[in-house]
């Protein structure tokens, strides 16, 4: 029987930063670019009415909200796979936190910074070259691109391209991101490195699967079965997407041949298009 249960999976993560605010500062001091003295000492975590109360129904996402010390708010959330509305939603998710400072009565002048950090365990960005595993999204001026505004500050960590130049690094956000990719239901064996920090360690007695009752577990395993359901719905459709806009590319190639003279049957030599279907073009 395993001996851990996975971190990624939302009973899990939630146990972990949505109850022990020592551990989500630990993280989002780990992981965000935050300014030179202006690291989180203690967070506040915010009513969990945004979080639903079923994450089978909204399997693919965890929220964790907190503010700190200096009044800015964070947002944590865990994706098991990327599609194309979650930017949309992390940047509403981000807004609505900022404007609703608003309805406490402040000025514009005493609006506090949102940072949302969302990890996903998928990849969501195909930019050209090696362009890493985290991607940052501020304010900007494009004409004047080191003008930046931190007021919304989207994080993007894609965990399934991490790997750790320095297994032996101690540095806290390599400890974090080594606990979020390699622990999970095959984990025999922990590192000394990762057990060695006071944090890390705290997070492997959490996500123990001893410490789980039979209906959490139940609960855990139907949640991994819908993420695989529809992360292979997802995986049908982008396939059938590449088929159809390949079929609309030799369809159009055709077009141009055929409007250019060339014989049927040297259309569908080149195109693999039966005779019938050009002659219909």
């Amino acid at each position: 029987m395993a001996k851990y249960l996975n971190p990624k999976v939302d009973l899990t993560f939630k146990k972990i930063f949505g109850e022990h605010p020592n551990l989500v500062k630990s993280l989002l001091n780990a992981l965000l670019p935050l300014p030179e003295g202006m690291e989180i000492v203690k967070v506040e975590y915010l009513t969990s009415e945004n979080v639903p109360e079923n994450p089978a129904n909204k399997y693919s996402i965890v929220d964790v909200r907190c503010t700190d010390n200096h009044g800015r708010g964070f947002i944590v959330e865990m994706q098991s796979y990327w599609n194309k509305e979650f930017f949309s939603r992390t940047l509403f998710n981000a807004a609505s936190m900022y404007t609703k400072q608003l309805a406490k009565g402040n000025p514009f002048e005493r609006l506090k910074e949102v940072y949302a950090l969302a990890l996903v365990n998928d990849e969501a960005f195909n930019y050209d070259g090696d362009s890493g595993y985290m991607q940052e999204f501020y304010i900007t001026n494009k004409n004047h691109p080191e003008d930046i505004h931190h007021d919304l500050s989207l994080i993007f960590v894609e965990l399934v391209k991490y790997r750790p130049a320095d297994r032996g690094s101690r540095a806290i956000k390599d400890l974090w991101l080594r606990f979020l990719t390699e622990i999970n239901e095959q984990t025999e064996k922990v590192d000394d490195v990762l057990l060695e920090n006071p944090d890390i360690s705290q997070a492997l007695n959490i996500v123990e699967r001893s410490a789980y009752t039979d209906a959490d577990i139940y609960a855990y395993e139907d949640y991994l079965l819908e993420v695989m359901t529809q992360r292979n719905s997802m995986k049908s459709e982008r396939a059938e997407g590449r088929e159809e806009g390949a079929q609309s590319e030799k369809l159009e190639t055709a077009r141009r041949m055929k409007s250019d003279g060339l014989p049927l049957d040297v259309i569908a030599k080149y195109t693999q298009l039966p005779l019938d279907e050009i002659e219909r073009l």
